[in-house]
């Protein structure tokens, strides 16, 4: 009976739904074999409370990442799991990003109150002590339905940038916290009138956009397939918004596997779970983003996708007053160098 494989991750919902879901394809593909979770804390994980977005202040590199590739060159750990977006372009020596899974939908949501909820009735038309009118929606509205000055949420210095490019009036502040923590923000408190989130991560914990723009868990599901995921909290409405309004981060929807890079037993296994399109895509986008010389919180975005015999890159660069937006195509056998030469022409 050979060794158990042993896979890393964070301890999140959203890190372990990633995880699960490799951890059953790896057994479904290789029956024979036996994998284990084996879950850590991040610097991110341990730094809940603290900013993720302050201009002119370095952070951490691999702030959700650097503990599970230790644990991978200790060999405690096989394989890492990671959302791809996170993992720094410079791996550290002895590392590889062995496969990508399929991705899923790389499109950020814009999310806010539902002005039809009955627990808002006395909040809505009602000012704060800051005489402020909290902003309650319709269906599929989107960043221009917004009122003039409505508050925007999130930790992301690209979508920040992006929301600030779009529609100047508004207020962009900070939120930290997981996917449940900023969504019990968003309906329970009027800090804010909308916030943004992966439309992958969404998908991930099982939620769903109803007919009325409603977010529930996924009702296509069953009860067991839903075990251990929560329902968002009542009286959220999502607008999925198109690469066009909101491009996305380097990696975005996708999911990393790390592996040692000499580890051959164990590469071979990983393989058999690479998607070769998503793979080519990040490829050139983390060639622009390593070009950019940023990293996953810089103010850039970079979407890849392959057609036929090439990968086209659309890629855009927030760190100047006006954004700067660049595109192409190349063979995918040079998807690297299209992400070098994207950047080579917004810098």
């Amino acid at each position: 009976m050979s060794r158990p494989i042993i896979i890393c991750t964070r301890g999140s919902a959203l890190a372990l739904a990633q995880s699960n879901t490799v951890l059953a394809d790896l057994r479904r593909v290789w029956p024979a074999r036996e994998f284990e979770l084996k879950i850590i804390k991040t610097t991110g994980d341990k730094l809940q409370a603290a900013s993720l977005a302050q201009p002119g202040q370095s952070l951490p590199k691999g702030l959700f990442t650097k503990e599970l590739e230790n644990s991978l060159l200790a060999r405690e750990a096989d394989i890492a799991v990671h959302s791809l977006k996170d993992l720094p372009t410079e791996l550290p020596d002895g590392l590889t990003l062995a496969a990508t899974p399929p991705r899923a939908d790389v499109r950020d949501v814009l999310l806010f109150r539902d002005a039809r909820c009955q627990a808002f009735a006395e909040r809505i038309g009602k000012a704060t002590p800051e005489g402020r009118s909290p902003y309650f929606g319709r269906a599929d509205a989107g960043l221009a339905a917004l009122p003039a000055k409505a508050i925007v949420a999130t930790s992301s210095t690209r979508r920040a940038a992006q929301v600030r490019a779009a529609r100047p009036d508004l207020q962009v502040v900070e939120i930290r916290g997981n996917v449940d923590t900023r969504l019990r923000k968003l309906v329970e408190t009027d800090a804010f009138d909308a916030t943004l989130l992966a439309a992958a991560g969404l998908v991930r914990l099982q939620c769903f956009i109803g007919g009325k723009g409603e977010l529930r868990l996924d009702p296509r599901l069953t009860r067991e397939q839903l075990e251990g995921f929560k329902a968002p909290p009542e009286g959220v409405l999502a607008t999925v918004l198109k690469p066009e309004q909101m491009l996305p981060a380097v990696g975005q929807g996708a999911v990393a596997l790390e592996t040692r890079g000499d580890d051959e037993e164990v590469n071979s296994l990983a393989a058999a779970l690479n998607h070769r399109n998503t793979f080519v895509s990040v490829v050139a986008e983390r060639a622009f983003l390593r070009g950019m010389g940023g990293g996953c919180q810089s103010p850039v975005a970079a979407t890849a996708r392959v057609l036929g015999h090439q990968v086209e890159l659309r890629a855009a660069s927030f760190r100047e007053a006006s954004p700067r937006r660049a595109e192409g195509r190349l063979p995918v056998a040079q998807a690297e160098r299209l992400g070098e030469k994207l950047a080579a022409e917004l810098k």
